[in-house]
């Protein structure tokens, strides 16, 4: 049965901690719905209603411009393991990229990674739970190198470059705000 919380508790947190990869969804108005898959250490709790995950540079940049329309985001983890467990946490978000002065602020709480992209800043206005019992079990082996590689191979002035090449504009056509 699924059971609504107005805030993280500290179950909450420690099942989040011990997570490998979560999901986040988004969507603008209207045009497509975005799911991800993410992974590596970039997610952080830093407070009951309030979590922040770095974004590194990928193939799009859709959550950032549905964040900037909207705000509206869903983090989801599943629970892998013997223990079913699906958590939702439900919220508006803010985008925060290298050139803003929150920057410094949230890269604290994260190891350093080439890169790195933005960071997305959850207010957590809902958090919920539900079984997850048609959930498959996994065992984890590893988070794969190959993002880190990629970005280190091309170094910073090369990031820049696949951001302005691929990251500017989201699929729907909307401005990802990546460049001022």
């Amino acid at each position: 049965m699924a059971q609504q919380y107005r805030a993280l508790e500290d179950k909450h947190i420690e099942f989040i901690a011990r997570q490998q990869m979560y999901f986040v969804g988004s969507a603008g108005a209207e045009g497509f719905v975005n799911v991800s898959p993410k992974g590596m250490d970039s997610l952080r709790v830093l407070g009951p209603n309030r979590v922040a995950w770095l974004n590194l540079t990928g193939s799009g940049n859709e959550t950032a411009a549905h964040v900037l329309e909207n705000g509206r985001m869903t983090v989801m983890f599943c629970s892998y393991d013997a223990a079913p467990l699906i958590l939702r946490l439900y919220g508006k978000a803010e985008v925060v990229y290298p050139r803003h002065e929150r920057w410094d602020e949230l890269a604290q709480h994260f190891p350093a990674h080439a890169g790195a992209r933005q960071f997305f800043d959850l207010d957590v206005a809902m958090v919920q739970t539900s079984c997850g019992y048609a959930v498959p079990r996994y065992e984890f082996v590893e988070q794969r190198p190959t993002l880190v590689q990629w970005a280190e191979k091309h170094g910073a002035e090369g990031v820049m470059q696949y951001w302005q090449d691929k990251n500017r504009v989201s699929l729907d056509g909307a401005d990802t705000g990546i460049f001022e």
